[in-house]
């Protein structure tokens, strides 16, 4: 094996010619063996779409030169097809704000924009990791940018797609069930008839308004403090730089952004992200609230609920033969407390920066980002290999139906409400059925009873369906 030398403030290290990453990222993976967790894919790529925004913007600004410029460019391009990922070590929990991160970005783009000038790696001289590839920008402001590109990148790629995806899995089955008539329960007691269909109707409209929360958080994002510099003054920045590279961002991932009104308000406050966790959370703890749910319907099979049938899709026992378990329904919900954890700590990692700069950043970004794209896979799963194969139970959710002492509460107008206490009580210590009461003490006849206690009547929901529109 060959090896390079390489040179920085604090002496000279050797490398493996092989890698691409330099100095600085050798000393921080000896700094921090920490977790073995290394950067997600979606940050890398939010972070080499930002050093390809600026060496092009620098390049045009005569800040660089042309085929440095051109040559980072290409790096970053090359990077964002995939290539070179093995060449992100530094663990996540590392120097503080993610200056170890960045510099591993910095010197792994360096070193392949010098291979594809024709020169060797480490020759910084000509294309330096802090002097070229980080011209105009720092830590302090890189790092906040790539977690909102980051969290735009991943939205789209991860949560928005399933979101739609289960949304429209709940909306279809809200059809094929709007007739399977069971008993709801309150305190997991006896309830009234609704409509099988109306749950799962209201399951998709409970996941729209989630999204539409988190569509409205996740605007925060495109505001950017690229430009700011160390602390937000541009400081060693081109007059011209932060228009024209909020603007490349722009057009490189087809989203309008644009530099924040206070560059070093929006450096310090990791407001955004806290905001944008805590819609996901939101969205999580009503998942997990769907999941149970789901589970709980499917109790049994002959000593629960069993109202619906989920999917089975792998045996669930390794020792009761033909068990099946609501697999996907309990993985859900692993998921969505895993979320609502890193909601938690984004939540106290953002209170932690002092002055201008918070230096939690990495974790941050990680839970962050790492929370959108696990939620967005086990809503995937969810929707795919789960909630499309539901089936209904519908004889089980009609004898329910039909046998839950809550039909007295149809009777309360025409009875009064003590005398169908009185029914209630005397079916559940008798026996007898809330009809045959009512007859035998002449509180209704039998046409009159016939039309209070009309299934298909007292589930339809009112106002009409169609005044819930999923937006």
């Amino acid at each position: 094996m060959s090896y390079r030398t390489e040179r920085d403030s604090m002496g000279e290290r050797q490398l493996p010619d092989s890698v691409y990453y330099g100095i600085q990222t050798l000393r921080a993976t000896e700094n921090f063996p920490i977790s073995g967790l290394k950067p997600l894919p979606v940050y890398i790529d939010a972070c080499a779409l930002i050093k390809k925004a600026t060496a092009l913007v620098n390049r045009d600004l005569h800040c660089i030169p042309d085929e440095v410029g051109l040559a980072i460019a290409q790096a970053a391009d090359e990077v964002l097809a995939g290539q070179l990922r093995d060449q992100f070590v530094v663990d996540i929990y590392q120097a503080g704000a993610g200056t170890s991160h960045h510099m591993n970005v910095n010197e792994v783009l360096a070193n392949r924009a010098l291979e594809l000038l024709g020169d060797r790696k480490g020759n910084y001289t000509r294309i330096s990791p802090n002097d070229h590839v980080n011209y105009g920008q720092s830590t302090n402001d890189v790092i906040p940018t790539a977690i909102r590109i980051g969290g735009l990148l991943a939205l789209n790629r991860f949560l928005y797609p399933a979101l739609t995806k289960l949304i429209s899995a709940f909306d279809q089955k809200s059809e094929e069930f709007h007739d399977v008539i069971r008993s709801a329960r309150t305190h997991l007691q006896d309830a009234v008839p609704v409509r099988l269909g109306e749950n799962f109707r209201a399951y998709a409209q409970i996941l729209a308004n989630h999204r539409s929360r988190i569509e409205t958080a996740a605007q925060d994002l495109a505001l950017l403090g690229l430009g700011g510099s160390a602390a937000g003054t541009g400081l060693n920045t081109h007059p011209e730089y932060c228009e024209r590279v909020a603007h490349k961002l722009s057009d490189l991932i087809d989203r309008h952004l644009r530099p924040a009104p206070h560059l070093m308000a929006v450096m310090q406050s990791m407001g955004p992200f806290v905001n944008l966790s805590g819609a996901l959370s939101n969205l999580a703890q009503d998942c997990a609230k769907i999941s149970a749910d789901l589970r709980l319907l499917d109790s049994g099979p002959k000593t629960g609920f069993k109202e619906i049938q989920l999917p089975p899709v792998q045996p669930g026992s390794s020792i009761m033969p033909g068990k099946y378990n609501p697999v996907m329904a309990e993985m859900t919900s692993m998921v969505c407390f895993q979320v609502i954890g890193y909601h938690t700590t984004i939540t106290l990692a953002a209170q932690a920066g002092q002055l201008e700069l918070n230096v939690m950043m990495p974790l941050i970004a990680y839970d962050l980002l790492n929370g959108i794209e696990i939620l967005g896979n086990a809503l995937e799963a969810l929707a795919t290999r789960c909630v499309v194969g539901i089936q209904a139970e519908r004889e089980r959710c009609r004898a329910y139906a039909e046998g839950s002492l809550a039909l007295v509460t149809a009777l309360n107008p025409h009875i009064g409400y003590l005398n169908a206490a009185d029914v209630a009580k005397e079916s559940l210590a008798t026996g007898k059925s809330l009809r045959q009461i009512v007859l035998e003490r002449g509180l209704l006849d039998e046409a009159q009873l016939a039309e209070v206690l009309n299934l298909e009547e007292m589930s339809e929901l009112h106002p009409p369906r169609d005044a819930y529109p999923l937006s």
